[in-house]
């Protein structure tokens, strides 16, 4: 029976979590209650432990990657005997049977019309390295997604044509797999350090030990059975080298000390966002107005209904919900706001896609919530989740980037307290949600502590009047402070 392991319910203030460490490896078995992975927050590591005795199958979240509450980051299969190696077991098989192993080419996917070429971002195995079917070989990156490229058969990587980096075009050779073959013993016995390297260390460790220039042979482990810690690498990486034997002439080096500088490519995706974050400074009217808003009533109803909210439709409810609702109520009183402009024309929309500017390791991109306003409270909560997950893992597809008429940065999670957003091309206006603060207010001629939150319009003047900005602003903070508006549509 395949058992799914889930990042645990994360605190009302926490948005979302870091795998920490995961304590075993895939294949590894394990007993009930042993403790499989540490999940870490900006407050507390929560351990994840075993709910039976089984074997481990798989880790989709590795160690690094940022998670959601309840997010499936592996599976494992109950009382499971621990897996044998396949690889080892076929080899001597495919060697036996001389057969000459056939050549598939890997090829860059089609891409998107608009899109005209991509770069290689990552390959993820090497020539000589034996792979499964539907295994990721390599990402492609474009403007706006990354395309997987998996393996179509099992076999061995043959060639690769194209490194990281290149740049190609749709339906574009990169590389060759050799199917049914197997990576031969000379590759088998120079790869023995590698596999030994992942046996003994975790790969947040692997990764520092490529940092620090380091190989497995470089470090000695102090863990169990001569695992590879953090500190182990620190310590062979602070440890004094063996000088070197002289040279005849050696070349100057210049002494920095502690200081150093690194130098690497712009991703496409950076380039991108710097292009059109310039355009749209340059090519636009730009203008923002600021008003505040009482965020109290919404905590308040939060606060009551959180937990059957929850209960009821098996999501949490969060602020983005009632921004949402709350921006496409005011879209619909003032049309420009939701309208573009194109050449010497002013399109106004009859549709309401809500773009939700979602922070991702790869950096700022705007997938769209289509529809907002035909959308429920946890409609839009499950829409917003799944819009964020997607963006984490590197799974946007162009259909949830393109389109959009409105745009909601919250820059309020980072800590943010007041900004100006920049116009997301070709959309009209943007809505910047900022950090709640409690802060001393006047209420009837009384001074209160109140949890407020800044609110900043970014907005093209060429389309939009002051007037329309700011009656704008005024009925998304008239709708926030009493939410019961969104219900009776006054």
């Amino acid at each position: 029976m395949t058992t799914e392991i889930k990042v645990p319910v994360l605190p009302e203030s926490v948005a979302d979590a870091t795998v920490a460490t995961w304590h075993v490896q895939v294949g590894e078995k394990f007993s009930r209650d042993q403790v499989l992975v540490d999940i870490e927050t900006d407050k507390v590591v929560l351990e994840v432990p075993a709910t039976a005795d089984g074997v481990l199958t798989d880790i989709s979240q590795a160690e690094g990657a940022t998670v959601l509450g309840d997010q499936v980051i592996g599976t494992f299969s109950e009382g499971g005997e621990e897996a044998a190696a396949p690889q080892a077991a076929s080899a001597p098989a495919a060697a036996a049977s001389g057969g000459a192993a056939k050549v598939i080419d890997i090829i860059v996917p089609v891409l998107p019309e608009s899109v005209a070429d991509a770069t290689v971002a990552s390959w993820h195995v090497a020539e000589g390295d034996t792979v499964s079917v539907d295994q990721n070989l390599v990402d492609i990156e474009t403007d706006k997604v990354v395309l997987e490229v998996v393996a179509q058969d099992n076999g061995v990587i043959g060639k690769i044509i194209h490194a990281e980096g290149d740049t190609v075009l749709g339906q574009q050779k990169i590389g060759e797999l050799n199917a049914g073959a197997a990576a031969n013993t000379t590759a088998t016995a120079t790869s023995e350090e590698a596999v030994s390297s992942d046996e003994l260390a975790s790969p947040s460790v692997r990764r520092l030990m490529t940092e620090k220039g380091l190989t497995a042979s470089d470090v000695i482990g102090s863990g169990k059975g001569g695992r590879i810690s953090k500190e182990d690498v620190e310590a062979a990486a602070n440890k004094p080298k063996a000088a070197p034997a002289p040279a005849a002439a050696p070349a100057p080096v210049e002494d920095l000390g502690e200081r150093s500088q690194k130098r690497v490519p712009m991703t496409r995706l950076r380039k991108t966002i710097a292009t059109r974050l310039l355009e749209a400074k340059n090519s636009t009217a730009m203008l923002t107005t600021f008003n505040e808003v009482n965020m109290k009533p919404i905590m308040d109803l939060r606060k009551q209904y959180k937990d059957i909210f929850e209960k009821t439709h098996d999501t949490r409810l969060g602020f983005m919900s009632f921004y949402v609702k709350a921006v496409t109520e005011a879209l619909k009183r003032y049309p420009a706001v939701n309208a573009s402009i194109d050449g010497d024309d002013i399109v106004y929309h009859n549709f309401f896609d809500i773009s939700i500017a979602v922070s991702t390791p790869r950096g700022l991109v705007t997938p769209v919530l289509r529809d907002a306003d035909q959308l429920s409270m946890a409609g839009i909560e499950n829409g917003i989740r799944d819009l964020a997950i997607k963006g984490r893992d590197g799974k946007l597809a162009m259909a949830d980037m393109t389109g959009g008429n409105f745009t909601i940065t919250n820059g309020g999670v980072f800590g943010s307290l007041l900004s100006t957003p920049i116009l997301n091309l070709p959309q009209a206006g943007i809505l910047g949600m900022h950090k709640i603060q409690d802060r001393p207010m006047a209420v009837d001629g009384k001074v209160e502590i109140l949890p407020m939150m800044y609110l900043a319009l970014s907005y093209d003047h060429r389309l939009i009047d002051g007037k329309e900005s700011v009656g704008f602003l005024v009925t998304i903070k008239e709708l926030l402070e009493d939410p019961t508006r969104l219900l009776l549509d006054v």
